[in-house]
């Protein structure tokens, strides 16, 4: 079966409020205040939790990598009681899995967020049903852009590697594509710092309405 996999963070849905938020509350227990903005840092947050604390912790003196150890298991913490705040699905998301699923495509979500608290947000969005599988960056002994992460979603949607492509929104994304030898599709609208363009994945997209067409084009 033909199938698209996608990633969450910056390409499902804009997740950096809730991320920031729960970086932030590591900040405020070491009497630091909020030292990301939801707005100006929404891009490190779909790094990960080790870069919000990395930038975070430049910004004043006196803390090193250690404190970055200790806070990232309190980040994961604050980030699970409170991981649906304020992520919105991105416009026309969810129409174009459903347009894809009717024209008989698998999909699935290959995710660096760890799978636990990747079922808990589509859980609480009320879209995970719409998946047929979700790997999550410790499902596997390997993570993107390493390719099994790719192939495995894929397998464990039904469907055929070779007949396979990923949507996503950064390099990562375009990497493990491009190591799992199928197509990158690279939306334009996440909040990222990489100029998906200047990436040459085999196709973006500026709106999910172009999706269906473009994943038509590529894989059939």
């Amino acid at each position: 079966m033909r199938t698209v996999i996608f990633d969450l963070d910056g390409t499902l849905a804009d997740t950096s409020g809730d991320l920031i938020s729960a970086a932030n509350s590591c900040f405020r227990s070491l009497g630091l205040g909020d030292l990301l903005d939801a707005k100006q840092d929404a891009g490190t947050a779909l790094r990960g939790g080790r870069a919000m604390l990395t930038l975070g912790f430049s910004r004043v003196d006196g803390f090193g990598h250690d404190e970055i150890d200790r806070q990232y298991p309190n980040l994961l913490e604050a980030y699970a009681q409170d991981i649906n705040s304020h992520t919105v699905l991105y416009p026309g998301a969810m129409d174009s899995v459903e347009q894809l699923k009717s024209a008989g495509y698998a999909v699935g979500i290959a995710t660096n967020k760890p799978e636990g608290l990747a079922e808990t947000l589509m859980q609480s969005l009320g879209v995970r049903d719409a998946f047929a599988s979700l790997i999550g960056a410790d499902t596997l002994p390997v993570r993107k852009p390493d390719p099994e992460h790719h192939l495995e979603a894929v397998r464990r949607a039904g469907g055929d590697p070779r007949q396979s492509l990923l949507v996503g929104d950064t390099a990562t994304d375009r990497d493990t594509s491009r190591n799992a030898g199928v197509p990158s599709v690279l939306v334009t609208f996440g909040p990222g710092s990489d100029d998906v363009r200047a990436l040459e994945p085999e196709a973006t997209i500026d709106h999910f309405d172009e999706l269906h067409g473009v994943v038509a084009r590529l894989i059939g």
